[in-house]
């Protein structure tokens, strides 16, 4: 049945399920994951210490950052996340600005923070997802993205069944890339200001894995480079919810700009609902399903302008410190 719009819990005479899922046991039954891809060429040997690894790809060399908790144990098997910054950031932004090792100590996971291109590699958005790039650029990314996941797979171990992907801005239009055109390794992804469609983002196409989705955008006034992030998100939410993927929308009030959470908690990361909408959605979770679906609202670190399903979200009123386009 379709869930994307539903609001409420679902009384199955159960207690729900204590979160998050990732890490716990699979039903009997359930359709797991595919094995992780292995990396097309030699891994380096990958740092944790805040500094760029580098490796040769089939589009030459490609850095991106690897962030593990400080206290990994040999043999742990984490969740992974691919994150991917916006026009103006690089990886380090993204890394500080998401306080990604704070949140990997606290929830233990892993993620991996690429480098994006730039102009004189053919890719004007740093990222594939326009009309412009073709789709021997595209394949030239997803093969970064399996090159890097397999390298963090040999050295560190993964739990192939949390594998997903953010994105903000440039970043988050090719997330949607990645997830609706090489996502069959994915348990999710998060879109923070991105989306599908329009005169400039190439669209959605039919996935093979419907995949949960946490969409976020800043409100009408969401707008950079004359992309209209509402317009480009709701367009995406009209794709995911014909293909039955469970969605969280998220609106805020304070357009281009960096999403203003607030846990509620000194001891949770700032983007704590990220880290746990990843977290507690595992990749053997039926088509449309969530455990948040067997709640009678979203867990206490979520804003009060999110809610399940498209549509449902309510935006924002408050202050902002302003457009950062």
């Amino acid at each position: 049945s379709d869930t994307s719009s539903d609001t409420s819990g679902t009384d199955t005479g159960e207690e729900p399920p204590a979160l998050p899922l990732c890490g716990t046991e699979p039903p009997p039954g359930a359709s797991l994951a595919p094995p992780l891809p292995s990396a097309t060429g030699t891994c380096p040997l990958l740092e944790t210490d805040g500094t760029l690894n580098v490796m040769t790809t089939s589009a030459g060399d490609r850095e991106f950052m690897v962030v593990v908790p400080r206290d990994l144990e040999p043999g742990e098997q984490l969740p992974l996340i691919v994150m991917y910054h916006w026009l103006g950031g690089d990886a380090l932004d993204f890394y500080e600005r998401a306080q990604a090792q704070y949140a990997a100590d606290s929830y233990r996971f892993i993620a991996l923070v690429p480098v994006g291109r730039d102009g004189a590699a053919g890719v004007p958005f740093r990222w594939p997802f326009s009309i412009a790039d073709d789709m021997m650029t595209m394949d030239e990314e997803f093969e970064f993205f399996d090159d890097m996941v397999g390298c963090v797979q040999d050295q560190f171990g993964v739990d192939k069944e949390c594998v997903s992907t953010m994105g903000v801005s440039a970043g988050a239009m090719f997330t949607a890339m990645l997830a609706s055109r090489h996502g069959d390794n994915l348990s999710s992804f998060l879109s923070l200001s991105g989306g599908t469609g329009g005169m400039l983002i190439q669209p959605w196409v039919p996935a093979t894995n419907h995949m949960p989705a946490l969409v976020l955008w800043g409100g009408p006034d969401d707008v950079c480079l004359g992309v209209e992030f509402q317009t480009n998100s709701l367009q995406m939410e009209m794709d995911l919810a014909a293909e039955n993927h469970f969605m969280v929308e998220c609106i805020h009030n304070c357009t281009h700009a960096t999403p203003p959470f607030d846990p509620g908690s000194p001891d949770l990361p700032v983007y704590a609902p990220m880290w746990e909408f990843f977290l507690d959605h595992p990749y053997w979770l039926e088509d449309g399903d969530s455990p948040y679906l067997q709640y009678p609202e979203l867990p206490p670190s979520w804003p009060e302008w999110c809610a399940v399903g498209a549509g449902n979200a309510v935006i924002r009123v408050g202050e902002c410190s302003g457009s950062e386009c």
